[in-house]
């Protein structure tokens, strides 16, 4: 069947919207109409070649939508089933899976490649063969994925809210709540507050923090973040050190999550130092796979008890977290409408991320349009 998607050839290069044939679903897998898609920082990684994937890729990693059609051996979702994509997927048997952990099940190796676990990729055009962000490749009005990245949502919840919970939401919450594990009447500090920062600020707010400091340039970004739980905001790590050696009587934080668009040394050590005895540091944001960003004392960090830890996806178990999660959004624990700032259709991709990456959006969803 013929999908309509946005494709990247070249690092640097525009996004590409391209006709594309799909193919059907072999074992295991799934046709999914996705009905809308997350503008999220990952996908400019790819597209900038800071993370290095196979090309011809179809971008995007955070959808929801409806099952169409089942291949053989599928057994988690069936047609007509609601589901939110998972950009890690979850086997549920290997060690990490089996341990619960599973962000980093081994399935997950090939997510740019975008090749699918049974072997293949899910659609072909003009220059071969094409796989998807993450086996999934959101940004197309259909797409083939494995079973083991659907996850079923009530029938009730509006997927446009609930696609954020496929990776951004998440992967900011957990990072406060699983991976800092931010404890009632601490004091949290999140760096850089877009689709992740954000929901790393509601997360530490939900867990009890007493002081939930973010840190921005922009004053649009800490206006959000002071209207979805920050206790204070600043554009500059330096404004907000002073205000943290305040507030703790020179304790400093107990955990610093670090969400930046691009991870840098500095920010790595601004993250370290505005911490305190037995604080933790978390990492979610990314650059290139192999550039340098830690460079720090390493005795302050043995003296001072400190910890440097990496989040991915939250640390989250997806199948089990993403009902979770959208659960809190049901009771109004966790807002999702209100860190949507705009709407775009496929055509108007680049336009989504050009607005991403001047700071205008929280977050950006791309509404798919279907005949």
């Amino acid at each position: 069947m013929k999908t309509k998607a946005a494709v990247v050839y070249e690092p640097g290069k525009r996004i590409e919207v391209e006709e594309l044939e799909l193919r059907k679903p072999a074992e295991g897998e799934v046709l999914i109409r996705y009905t809308y898609a997350g503008l999220c920082h990952s996908d400019i990684h790819v597209a900038h070649g800071d993370l290095e994937a196979r090309m011809p890729m179809i971008l995007g990693h955070e959808g929801a939508g409806i099952i169409e059609e089942v291949g053989p051996g599928v057994t988690r979702v069936k047609v007509g089933d609601h589901v939110v994509c998972s950009f890690i997927p979850n086997c549920g048997t290997c060690r990490y899976c089996a341990s619960g952990q599973q962000s980093i099940c081994d399935m997950g190796a090939t997510i740019l490649d975008g090749i699918l676990p049974g072997g293949g990729y899910p659609a072909t055009g003009p220059r071969g063969d094409y796989g998807g962000m993450c086996m999934l490749g959101t940004f197309s009005q259909y797409g083939v994925i494995h079973q083991n990245s659907a996850v079923k949502v009530d029938d009730d919840l509006p997927l446009d809210k609930a696609v954020l919970v496929g990776c951004g939401v998440p992967t900011g919450w957990g990072a406060a709540v699983n991976t800092a594990e931010v404890r009632a009447g601490q004091t949290a500090v999140v760096i850089g507050v877009g689709g992740i920062g954000i929901n790393a600020v509601q997360g530490a707010r939900y867990a009890g923090a007493k002081y939930v400091i973010a840190i921005d340039p922009l004053e649009n970004k800490r206006e959000k973040a002071m209207e979805l739980g920050a206790t204070h905001a600043f554009a500059t790590a330096e404004e907000a050190m002073t205000a943290v050696t305040d507030l703790t009587r020179g304790q400093m934080a107990d955990a610093a999550i670090l969400t930046p668009g691009l991870m840098t040394d500095e920010i790595v050590s601004q993250g370290f130092h505005i911490v305190g005895k037995g604080g933790k540091v978390v990492l979610t944001g990314l650059n290139k796979i192999m550039e340098p960003t830690i460079q720090l004392p390493g005795t302050l960090m043995t003296l001072f008890r400190k910890q440097l830890r990496g989040s991915l996806f939250g640390d989250c178990n997806p199948t089990t977290d993403i009902p979770k999660i959208l659960g809190l959004y049901q009771s109004g624990d966790l807002k999702l409408d209100e860190i949507i700032t705009r709407t775009y259709t496929i055509d108007q991709v680049n336009e989504g991320y050009d607005d991403l990456l001047e700071g205008k959006n929280v977050r950006g969803i791309v509404v798919h349009e279907h005949a």
